[in-house]
């Protein structure tokens, strides 16, 4: 019930990912926005993402996981508010911003708060619930867009928000952190809610404080000393993953579906939006049921691997149609490229980057190699998201290649570097990878 209260809050925060799908032509209409105007607003979300996760590991460390998700909240409360009122692009911009920064935060705490508190059995479904939660609430955005107009649509994310900030009073902090930071009864009253009074807890209790003790001997770690020896296979996979999650065009894809879709020869995106929208739910929590049986990393290599053919697929249908080779079938065969694409990328790509970047960093570095992470991923889907529509009027067909070249190279970097964590606490994980650095040395 903890997990789900806090995955909960992803559904009603992960409304602004699905916002501009169907809401791109209206706001356009209403505020008489240009292309580029469209375009900064639909990715300013992923600059506000970029300051929130520079501050997202320092805020989790001092404030604790909770204090940082209430923060994260407010922050998204008040971006909506901005967005209902807003007369122009400027307001528009700034309520898309905070949301932004709000989600920055959330991106890491919540997958690092599940990880510290979840069982190692359960750890890796309950994290990538979070990331089903965030698919459930972008594809409710996306189906209220098509019915209500977007002033409606982003009252609807308000609400629901102040509901979950009070909900934070009914969940403990995480014993980790509560350790951390010397609240040793605290860490064992917070272990007694998560795993029930009459469970013995004593093992798990003793296991935290002896890793804790450890980490006492090593000082505190900033974004540089990331850079040292002892910590270089962590940042490869954690920044890696996030760099190939974003460069293979997801949240370009995403943000601009409608703009795809008709240039693609629909006369209307509704329907290939609510269908690109709906097929990310069921596949998302199959992917959240298999994290941990099949494991991570084959979920990884399949999911890369079926964006690789998605984005493949929605690039020959362009480059067909180009060339004026079947395009009465060019819609068809890019909604199924697209839809392949989601597919794949809900099942794994999606979520178990997240849930590797809880797992291989020590509690130590957490707070810096968090920042760094979500700093790598919110940069590049600025990129991603602000360059799409220039890309795609420039080649249709190129753009979805390039995206296709990076899954690609997504799926070698998975088979060679990155290791399978299922079924392992925390600190069994760092043993492992401190043994795999020193046979490769």
């Amino acid at each position: 019930m903890i997990t789900a209260n806090a995955n909960f809050w992803a559904f009603f925060v992960s409304k602004q990912v699905g916002y501009t799908a169907p809401t791109q032509s209206a706001i356009s209409e209403d505020l008489n926005l240009s292309v580029a105007e469209f375009s900064l607003f639909g990715s300013i979300l992923t600059i506000g993402g970029m300051i929130g996760a520079i501050a997202s590991g320092r805020i989790a460390d001092h404030f604790g996981r909770k204090g940082a998700l209430g923060m994260s909240t407010f922050s998204s409360i008040v971006g909506w508010i901005a967005i209902y009122f807003s007369k122009g692009c400027i307001s528009l911009d700034i309520g898309r911003f905070l949301s932004g920064y709000g989600i920055g935060v959330f991106s890491y705490v919540v997958p690092i708060y599940i990880a510290e508190i979840a069982p190692k059995n359960l750890r890796g479904g309950l994290a990538a619930l979070n990331q089903l939660m965030i698919v459930i609430g972008a594809t409710t955005a996306v189906m209220l867009g098509t019915v209500i107009t977007w002033r409606q649509l982003a009252l609807t994310g308000i609400i629901p928000c102040i509901v979950l900030l009070l909900g934070l009073a009914f969940i403990p902090e995480s014993p980790r952190w509560l350790a951390k930071v010397g609240k040793q009864k605290e860490c064992e009253s917070s272990l007694r809610i998560l795993r029930g009074k009459d469970v013995d807890i004593s093992d798990e209790a003793a296991e935290i404080q002896e890793y804790i003790q450890s980490l006492k001997q090593i000082p505190k770690a900033g974004i540089l000393d990331l850079l040292q020896p002892r910590y270089s296979l962590s940042l490869v996979i954690g920044v890696g993953l996030m760099f190939l999650q974003q460069f293979g065009g997801a949240n370009g894809i995403g943000f601009y579906a409608s703009q795809t879709l008709v240039s693609a020869g629909f006369p209307s995106a509704k329907f290939g939006i609510m269908l690109f929208a709906c097929i990310q739910v069921p596949i998302t929590a199959a992917g959240a049921i298999l994290l941990d049986r099949s494991g991570r990393k084959p979920l990884l290599l399949v999911s890369s691997t079926g964006t690789f053919f998605g984005c493949f697929l929605a690039g020959t249908a362009f480059f067909m149609k180009d060339r004026g080779l079947v395009q009465q079938l060019t819609p068809y065969l890019v909604l199924a490229g697209m839809l392949l694409y989601t597919g794949s990328f809900s099942i794994g790509m999606g979520a178990v980057p997240w849930v590797l970047m809880s797992e291989v960093f020590p509690i130590n570095v957490k707070g810096a190699a968090g920042s760094l992470v979500n700093l790598v991923h919110w940069f590049v889907a600025w990129i991603i998201s602000y360059t799409y529509s220039f890309l795609f009027d420039w080649s249709s067909a190129g753009i979805f290649y390039l995206y296709a070249a990076v899954c690609g190279l997504t799926v070698i970097f998975v088979a060679k570097l990155v290791p399978e964590t299922k079924g392992r606490t925390l600190e069994e994980i760092q043993a492992s990878l401190n043994n795999t650095k020193e046979e490769r040395l």
